[in-house]
């Protein structure tokens, strides 16, 4: 018998799709806009868009649902790797799903209040927002009763938020996996960088730091802990200092990538071979972790994906607004250790 040919996607309609799965045309809207159905209701439309071979026209869905789902996004006014992946997964999310992105830079050390680069994005008309760190650690509590109808998520940050939704890894649990990981082949004098005090990562991640030592037995040197800003020109600062004590560590971690970088630089300069004579460690899995020499073991937080996530969950609570009083929600994602030539 056969098989009668499907139609071609540019002459299927909403409507068709719709009378095909014995739905409303609102049902497929939902469906193809990624927005809350039941689950029998999605399986009979996907069945009949596969049936149909129906194809939405991404401009006309995106033009269809920006008025209904527009998403700020407040990123830090500086450029990351961590900034790049956030973007990109915000970007692809709100593509994919039909939404529009707004976005606006925000100086974490300038005078001006949070709360006010919030109240700008909603009078733009974003209608869900999606706070980097710090900022949404420093607006989780901050009483706002005009923009209480405006559904906030918070990107990686450093512990669960006590009154705000938010997307992270285990920044703690990961932390004490790396430093387990330096522990395990051998090394006992493991210097450590930390983030700003700013960010609750500071706190979580040099917790997991100390408990890994503390796993392995080894006594936790206060010498070889140093300060550093997350920037590259502060893990300059740390590694001199590190690498400079009279009994120096044989393996440094740093709470990111670029402050790893850094004391990869100064190893170079002072003609300390790496990892034979100092292995080293970052965090987050960025681009540059394959771009210097050598490359260097990390443990990698997936931003773009946490990101999509947090959008994904940011439209569903848009498209569907509780509005009674609930717990926040934190969604975790796995991080990974991946080991390079610094280790």
């Amino acid at each position: 018998m056969t098989r009668a040919p499907r139609q071609s996607s540019n002459a299927v309609t909403i409507a068709m799709v719709a009378r095909h799965a014995g739905v409303s045309t609102m049902s497929v809207s939902n469906v193809v806009n990624g927005r809350h159905v039941r689950e029998s209701t999605r399986e009979a439309v996907l069945q009949a868009i596969e049936a149909l071979n129906y194809r939405p026209n991404p401009a006309a869905r995106a033009l269809a649902s920006a008025s209904a789902h527009r998403i700020g996004l407040i990123y830090p006014n500086s450029q990351s790797p961590y900034l790049s992946a956030v973007l990109v997964g915000a970007l692809d999310a709100t593509t994919r799903l039909g939404a529009q992105l707004l976005i606006r830079g925000f100086d974490h050390e300038g005078a001006e209040e949070p709360v006010d680069a919030v109240r700008e994005l909603a009078r733009s008309g974003a209608n869900g927002l999606l706070l980097t760190a710090p900022l949404c650690e420093r607006l989780d509590g901050v009483a706002m009763p005009d923009l209480a109808h405006l559904p906030m998520i918070g990107l990686s940050p450093g512990s669960a938020l006590e009154h705000t939704d938010s997307v992270r890894i285990d920044d703690f649990a990961a932390a004490r996996e790396m430093t387990d990981f330096l522990a395990r082949r051998g090394h006992r004098r493991i210097g450590f960088i930390t983030a700003p005090p700013t960010h609750i990562v500071s706190r979580t991640r040099l917790a997991g730091y100390r408990a890994g030592l503390t796993d392995n037995g080894i006594e936790i040197d206060e010498h070889l802990i140093e300060a550093g800003s997350l920037t590259y020109e502060s893990g300059l600062v740390a590694a001199e200092k590190l690498l400079s004590l009279a009994e120096r560590p044989s393996a440094i971690f740093a709470s990111n990538d670029d402050m790893a970088a850094a004391v990869i630089s100064v190893a170079h300069r002072r003609g300390i071979s790496i990892p034979d004579q100092i292995a080293v460690a970052g965090f987050d899995d960025s681009p540059l972790c394959v771009k210097i020499w050598p490359t260097l073991t990390s443990v990698r937080q997936p931003i773009a994906e946490i990101t999509a996530h947090a959008v994904g969950k940011l439209i569903e609570r848009m498209a569907n607004p509780d509005r009674t009083e609930r717990k926040p929600v934190t969604a975790y994602l796995m991080h990974e250790l991946i080991e390079r030539g610094s280790t």
